[in-house]
């Protein structure tokens, strides 16, 4: 079994003329990563998690449910449509429990398997991939790319670069064209480009979203994974030795050695290990898996599906590098018995609070309010009295219909004996709509004492018999 410790690189001296004989870099010099493709079971759970992932999200904007688009987040009307649900800035909460799932759901992924969604479902994993499909189709296999970028300029080494290029922009433009499209409405965007009137903003955005993608997955790739994100720096606290992770079975594999398949290893003394580096070839982020667990290993498999093959080549066992836990690859145990530590306190209580949360979560919803009032009082005059001699009080009701059908409301009020409504008392709000209706309430004088005095507001809706109650005061002056 492999340590946690990383076997210390060789840093490589950057030659500076600048330099005082004898200095040398405290930093490494990079080295151009030229991951080989692979197959297996790791491989295509991979890319089926690529398809599912990207069908969503360049799929979702060109749904429509009515008369709109199935999901737009609209800044400019302060509405967010999900589907046949339609949320307003009140109902940030959502967001919040939202985002406290997300966190609880990566905290009990990771604890269970690692770097899982960094693996096979992380934005940088993906759009990487997917740069590195085009490369692999323009300039050719590892090979043809480490002998292309290494040749002298030439047309065809120019020709296939360009088209490379050409073909990350494009599609990292359509991708800030789709994120903008959960917006704005990405019809009214096509639109706009084919009449060729998009706007600033809406042309900043495209720009600055294409521009991070072909970035990011085009240049900075493991760079991402390995320096920028926060993940790979903290992921250590939610580690033990019941995690699942990519590791090396140090006892069989060593001492390694190239041989060929007629050789018998346990004659010569050696691991089942032929160092055909394959391994270390296949890693996206360029890690070598057999010096033991590495912050930068993103758990993707690869690397197990590449040495299951060699395995099978030279008619040996498969699990030479597998998916186990340190404890596991210790003690040598079944894969029933390292799933059965796995289930762990942590994990089974990080489950309890997640299936709570996400349960709350949905009843929440489906309990949720057709309509929301706001209640505020009238500042301009606080109160007056009228040709009748009673007193007044205004108030503003902002009435929110988060349905999409047109509601009419009914307004009552009680609290105080004898006070009523002098004013309009029923009111209709458009689908999807708010309005702020003035309601006028009256108290005879002399019915109560001075100050201010509690009054309850009961609106109804007339269409579902929902009925939401707020509070304000009456005043009555000295």
């Amino acid at each position: 079994m492999a340590t946690n410790q990383k076997t210390p690189k060789k840093v490589i001296p950057i030659i500076n003329d600048n330099r005082k004989d004898g200095e040398v870099s405290l930093y490494e010099a990079h080295n151009k990563i030229y991951p080989r493709t692979t197959s297996g079971y790791f491989t295509n759970w991979r890319w089926i998690t690529l398809w599912i992932t990207q069908i969503v999200f360049y799929g979702v904007p060109w749904l429509e449910l009515g008369q709109r688009q199935a999901v737009l987040l609209d800044i400019d009307t302060h509405r967010f449509y999900i589907f046949g649900l339609i949320l307003y800035p009140q109902d940030l909460i959502y967001l919040a429990v939202i985002l406290i799932i997300a966190a609880l759901a990566l905290f009990l992924f990771t604890a269970v398997a690692g770097r899982l969604w960094c693996g096979f479902s992380c934005p940088q994993t993906v759009y990487t991939k997917i740069f590195l499909w085009i490369e692999s189709k323009v300039e050719g296999d590892r090979a043809a790319r480490i002998k292309l970028d290494n040749a002298n300029l030439s047309i065809n080494k120019i020709f296939k670069k360009l088209l490379k290029h050409f073909i990350w922009i494009s599609f990292s433009m359509w991708t800030g064209f789709t994120f903008l499209g959960y917006f704005t409405p990405i019809r009214d965007l096509t639109q706009s480009i084919i009449q060729i009137s998009l706007g600033p903003w809406e042309t900043f955005w495209i720009c600055f979203y294409g521009f991070a993608t072909y970035g990011n997955a085009g240049f900075l790739r493991e760079q991402v994974c390995k320096y920028m994100c926060p993940y790979a720096r903290f992921q250590s606290a939610m580690f033990d030795k019941d995690t699942l992770i990519v590791t090396y079975d140090e006892e069989r594999g060593e001492p390694r050695s190239g041989r060929s398949r007629k050789v018998d290893a346990k004659e010569k003394g050696l691991g089942d290990c032929v160092d055909c580096s394959f391994c270390v070839q296949v890693c996206p982020v360029g890690i070598d898996i057999r010096d033991g667990l590495q912050y930068e290993c993103i758990s993707c498999g690869l690397c197990v599906d590449a040495c299951d093959s060699v395995m099978d080549k030279m008619e040996y066992p498969r699990g030479l590098i597998k998916f186990s836990t340190i404890n596991g690859a210790s003690n040598h145990w079944t894969n029933y018995q390292i799933i059965k530590n796995v289930l762990r306190p942590r994990v089974l209580i990080y489950s309890a609070i997640l299936l709570t949360l996400c349960i709350g979560f949905a009843v929440s919803l489906s309990l949720r309010e057709s309509f929301k009032v706001d209640v505020i009082r009238d500042r301009g005059v606080m109160s007056r009295l009228t040709s009748e001699g009673n007193i007044e009080n205004v108030y503003r009701l902002q009435i929110t219909n988060v349905t999409e059908k047109p509601q009419k409301y009914h307004i009552s009020v009680s609290g105080i004996e004898g006070i009523t409504i002098s004013s309009n008392n029923e009111f209709s709000v458009d689908a999807a709509s708010e309005r702020m209706v003035v309601v006028s309430l009256q108290l005879p004088d002399e019915v109560t004492s001075s100050g201010y005095h509690p009054v309850k507001f009961e609106i109804e809706s007339l269409s579902n018999d929902e009925e939401v109650t707020e509070q304000s005061t009456f005043y009555i002056p000295r």
